[in-house]
């Protein structure tokens, strides 16, 4: 079996991150978005029984975080809230109207951009308009993305109020160094503020999202932030690597690509952010992700009840999410849609009175059967292959499979495949093994994804 170091060096390659199957980069224009509302309404009935995942995007931000690779609008101007919160909420009377009955929600993400740009007011003004017109599941789970500089007490009472009890702050490191590269100037008293009033507040789980590989992040500095971090015993982290694609985020091009981390410096970063977690009692639970085992995402993974969508890791399975807002994507099962990302044209379609969409997809079998396979190996670390599909997963598929084997991260004995403790850090590769537009014909994905590691 080869070394760690090897095998980091010889999967750091670009894949997708597998939020979806096929991913976006596949999706195409729709001429016409009958045929995806058709299945909208028809795959709610199926799934309403379990309830229905609502992420609704607020993409407005103060300052620009150079690094960041979301869908957002930089301004100081907040009377752009109210025009933003009436648009999603005709989107969602849009929906409501499509359904013909009052939807039922069971899951529910605020996302960004920076949702907390909006005031705590305008906030309770887009929950109350949108459960106005929902039922709301007994079992729901809410969660919202924070800002530590401009999340107060009264956004954290405010939501808490209106049912939320998870929130995740974008920490990604405290070295001032780093945070003005990246623009992202945030004292560590800010991030310790923010956590102890989420939970004086009620929150159940506080996660941090933290990032390895920005430029001028270095061991020592790494070393400090997860130190700080780990002092607040966040109950769930989500470690990412840093995506540059200076081709797709413009503001990328601010850096000097000699100011990153050299791939072995950026491996380093990884196995030095991933031990630390590890000592501090954090279990790895799939891509990108660490949580201790009080935390509702640990017990789901123990209980092989993981979910993996748009929003990330989940504990409420539910086949059906609706996206709201710019660039919002929605999941229907069989196909998906996302809205236009450019805010004119969002608000363009609505004013007609119309959902309208950017790009989607419409599944085919085989699809579907492969992103079942994708979601039970991000998920669960294992999954049974039907016999039946042995052919449709191809050539290609086989014989990344007898190399992932030979390399000790996955262990075949068919049906049945196993993701190895040593898999379990290149679980974008063994995804990776099973996308049928990994193959030579297809679009080259060297500037479509960010590396692995």
């Amino acid at each position: 079996m080869k070394e760690l170091q090897e095998l980091l060096e010889k999967y750091n390659r670009p894949v997708p991150r597998y939020t979806s199957y096929p991913t976006v980069p596949y999706w195409q224009p729709f001429d016409d978005a009958t045929r995806w509302q058709q299945l909208a309404r028809e795959k709610y009935y199926k799934s309403k029984d379990k309830g229905i995942s609502v992420y609704i995007h607020l993409p407005f931000c103060e300052s620009l975080c150079t690094y960041c690779g979301c869908n957002k609008r930089i301004t100081t101007n907040h009377n752009v809230e109210e025009e933003y919160i009436n648009a999603v909420l005709k989107e969602w009377q849009l929906y409501v109207d499509l359904i013909g009955e009052k939807p039922v929600i069971r899951e529910l993400h605020l996302g960004g951009g920076t949702p907390t740009f909006f005031t705590p007011a305008n906030l309770e003004m887009l929950l109350t308009g949108l459960f106005d017109k929902a039922v709301i599941h007994p079992q729901k789970e809410f969660g919202f993305e924070g800002h530590p500089n401009n999340t107060t007490l009264q956004h954290l009472e405010t939501l808490n109020r209106l049912g939320f009890t998870r929130v995740s702050y974008g920490v990604q490191d405290n070295d001032p160094v780093v945070q003005r590269a990246i623009n992202r100037l945030q004292p560590f008293e800010n991030v310790r503020r923010a956590t102890e009033n989420a939970r004086d507040a009620g929150y159940t789980s506080v996660n941090f999202d933290l990032i390895y590989g920005l430029p001028f992040q270095t061991l020592e500095g790494q070393k400090n932030t997860f130190k700080q971090v780990i002092s607040l015993a966040p109950d769930r982290i989500a470690f990412y690597s840093y995506a540059h694609v200076p081709w797709k985020q413009k503001a990328q091009r601010l850096f000097d690509e000699t100011n990153l981390p050299s791939p072995a410096e950026k491996m380093q970063l990884y196995m030095q952010g991933k031990n630390m977690l590890a000592k501090a009692g954090y279990s790895d639970i799939g891509m990108d992700h660490f949580a201790l085992p009080h935390d509702d995402l640990y017990k789901a993974w123990i209980n092989n009840t993981l979910h993996r969508n748009f929003m990330g890791y989940t504990t409420t399975h539910t086949n059906y999410l609706l996206g709201l807002g710019v660039s919002a994507i929605s999941d229907i099962g069989v196909a998906y849609a996302q809205n236009h990302k450019e805010l004119e044209n969002y608000y363009r379609g609505l004013q007609r009175d119309k959902l309208e969409y950017s790009k989607g997809y419409f599944l085919s079998k085989k699809d579907e059967a492969i992103k079942k396979y994708i979601l039970d190996i991000a998920c669960r670390n294992a999954t049974l292959v039907r016999p039946q599909d042995r052919a449709l997963l191809g050539d290609y598929t086989m014989e990344e499979l007898n190399s992932l084997q030979d390399d000790g991260l996955v262990n075949v004995d068919w049906p049945l495949l196993e993701v190895t403790k040593t898999g379990r850090q290149f679980i974008r590769n063994i995804c990776y093994a099973f996308d049928s537009y990994r193959q030579p014909s297809g679009p080259q994905n060297a500037t479509m994804f960010s590396k692995a590691i």
